[in-house]
Formats: C-alpha cells, structure tokens, sequence
C-alpha cells in the first residue's frame, strides 16, 4: 500500500513532466473504432456505457476497452482486458502486453472514461495512439482534445454531450 502511494506519485510527476511537450495533431477523419478506459474503483456501469454508444451509432465490434482496477483479488475475473499498480513500474511504463495492445492501436477516439487522475490511467491516456481523445474537465486539460464537464456517474449526459459536439465537429 505505501509502496503504491510512492509509486502512483512518481509516475504521476513523470507523466506530467511529459504533459509539457504535448503537441496535438487535428484529425479529420470520422470516428469509426473507438477504445475505452475505464476507472472500476468508482464506475462500475461499464455495459450500459457501451450501450449508450451503440444506441448512437457505434458499431459494437468497433469498440475496444480495458479496465483499471486499484487492487485485483486472486480469484477476481474480468470479461475485457484490465491492468492494475502492480503492472506499473517505477519509470512510468505499463508492463502488460494486453495494455500495450490497447496503445498500440490505431483508434479513432480514445474515451479517458475517469474523472479522478491515477497516474496509470493518466498514462494510458498520453501514450494511446488514438487520433481523438476525450475526456473529463477534472483531469489534466493537456491530455484530451475534449473534456466534457460532468462526472462519471452520469454516462447519459456525458454520451450526449460527447455525441453533440461530435456532429458538430463533422467526426460522424
């Protein structure tokens, strides 16, 4: 536990570090594939989430996700790839190949589903290789192309919200 504590700090100060240098590039292109990270500790209507999506268009096949959970039991299973502190290392990397997976694809958007920054989802988000990137407003506005001001609990206002203004910007 206090080993995590020292890690999360760490590694949070190194990904803000990086944060300094961001350069976003603009895409045009129209969201088609989209990936998930979810915060588990508090959000745990990850179904109805995807749900939302596909009742706006998203095809369910397109959709990729991957959990993060603070503490994994022995015995816990997950139904979708998730990774934890303990696949976080002290340099800020991620050693699991199922997130480096989930980084390496080319995704259209990159929903940052968390509104409490931990530095391992902090860094899934900088290192995805996703073209769009939203998120919430209660997290480092350097990070996303979008933020979306209400908190996770509401995945309705925020899938309406995150749908408006993707009509708007000509991304469906």
């Amino acid at each position: 536990m206090f080993w995590n504590k020292i890690k999360e700090f760490w590694t949070k100060k190194i990904v803000k570090k990086k944060l300094l240098n961001v350069k976003h590039l603009a895409s045009n292109s129209p969201i088609k594939k989209v990936g998930i990270v979810f915060d588990e500790t508090y959000f745990y209507e990850k179904e109805a989430l995807i749900e939302e999506l596909i009742t706006n268009g998203i095809l369910k096949e397109n959709i990729t996700t991957l959990v993060f959970k603070n503490v994994v039991k022995k015995n816990e299973t997950f139904d979708s790839p998730f990774f934890s502190y303990k696949n976080l290392s002290w340099i800020a990397t991620i050693d699991k190949k199922e997130v480096s997976e989930f980084i390496q694809q080319d995704l259209d958007l990159l929903i940052s589903y968390y509104d409490i920054e931990k530095s391992a989802l902090l860094l899934v988000t900088h290192l995805s290789k996703a073209k769009f990137k939203v998120g919430f407003t209660s997290i480092d506005k350097r990070l996303n192309h979008f933020m979306v001001d209400t908190n996770a609990e509401n995945y309705k206002v925020f899938v309406s919200e995150l749908f408006k203004y993707l009509k708007i910007l000509n991304k469906l």
